[in-house]
């Protein structure tokens, strides 16, 4: 997928997922089921923060990087060629431990997330331009993945968001169960 098309469906996943957000309120974004489970509000402060600071902050890695001086940081994981071959993530939950650095705090509001969210898609408009730019041997490491190069950093982006919408249709399933009740 060319990185215009990638963005053009960011740019759709954005809206689906701001469009999934504008009926809930803070309260139900805050509700969890059990303890080991994220809420609405946690899957979307996922999204943004991940986008932000791993998925762009590696491209800005990959763009600071000289294509001449470049020591390869490695290949891609096998993990990494299967989600690049398949141009996703297999429909499976992803389970990682609970953590401070992982699990992602409550939102404040829903401002915030709507908020996060076009910062995102702002930041992803100025960047699409430039990733013709930047050499596919500059490379930044994912701890899953491997060495991924920066239109692969870009284009996970948007399998990150799509792989989340089964989550995001779990858990609104779960909410509604327990509003019926």
């Amino acid at each position: 997928m060319k990185t215009a098309e990638t963005l053009k469906r960011i740019e759709e996943l954005t809206h689906q997922y701001l469009d999934e957000l504008n009926p809930l309120s803070i309260e139900q974004l805050k509700l969890q089921s059990n303890e080991n489970e994220w809420s609405l509000g946690q899957v979307y402060l996922h999204l943004i923060k991940t986008a932000l600071y791993m998925q762009i902050g590696n491209i800005e890695k990959c763009r600071s990087q000289s294509a001449d001086a470049v020591d390869p940081v490695g290949e891609k994981t096998e993990a990494g060629a299967t989600v690049f071959a398949l141009g996703g993530f297999p429909p499976e939950r992803i389970r990682v431990p609970a953590s401070p650095q992982y699990t992602p705090e409550q939102p404040a509001s829903k401002q915030q997330i709507i908020d996060g969210m076009h910062a995102v898609l702002q930041k992803l408009k100025e960047i699409e331009p430039l990733l013709e730019g930047i050499s596919p041997r500059c490379t930044s490491l994912h701890p899953r993945l491997g060495a991924l190069n920066a239109k692969e950093w870009f284009a996970l982006i948007e399998m990150h968001y799509r792989h989340h919408l089964l989550q995001l249709a779990r858990l609104k399933a779960i909410l509604n169960s327990t509003e019926t009740v």
